[in-house]
């Protein structure tokens, strides 16, 4: 039996001698008592779930808060390391620049060694050149030059051939 607050009062009980009608009010009584039992019952588990949810709200909260802590520490993990690799590349690039102009300076002093080295050996060559010049020229000299041993010696050769020959 279930009764609102309205249906509850508006009952009007026939009246007896001695007052209302006792079966009446004993069944009124003994409705009014199971649904007095039912809502208590379903108070009882309303209040169980809404523990139980609330219990699971605050899991949820726990999760939240921590998932929420979690982002702000990767976040600031993340701008960390974003900022480490940053600095490192800075070091790198300037230890390359600093070695490709270290690599610049070697290869331009290089080149200044070549070209010394190219005019000193252009130097030599020429001056190899004059000596040899003078060499020719004095080996040339004496060719030029009868020696009178040479052309004695050679006439006697050539009379000894002769003699050779007359044999």
């Amino acid at each position: 039996m279930s009764l609102s607050k309205i249906d509850l009062l508006n009952v009007a009980f026939s009246t007896s001698v001695l007052g209302y009608a006792k079966p009446e009010v004993d069944t009124l009584v003994q409705g009014m008592a199971e649904t007095l039992g039912q809502m208590a019952e379903e108070r009882k588990e309303l209040r169980q779930k809404v523990r139980h949810l609330e219990e699971t709200l605050e899991g949820y909260r726990k999760r939240e808060e921590s998932m929420r802590e979690t982002l702000v520490s990767t976040q600031r993990m993340v701008d960390e390391m974003t900022a480490q690799a940053r600095k490192e590349a800075q070091l790198i690039l300037d230890e390359a620049q600093s070695k490709a102009s270290d690599i610049v300076r070697q290869a331009h002093q290089r080149l200044g060694q070549v070209h010394e080295d190219i005019a000193n050996v252009k130097r030599w060559r020429t001056e190899f050149q004059t000596r040899f010049r003078g060499l020719l020229e004095t080996y040339g000299r004496l060719l030029e030059t009868r020696d009178p041993d040479v052309e004695k010696m050679e006439e006697m050769e050539s009379k000894l051939t002769f003699l050779k020959k007359v044999k």
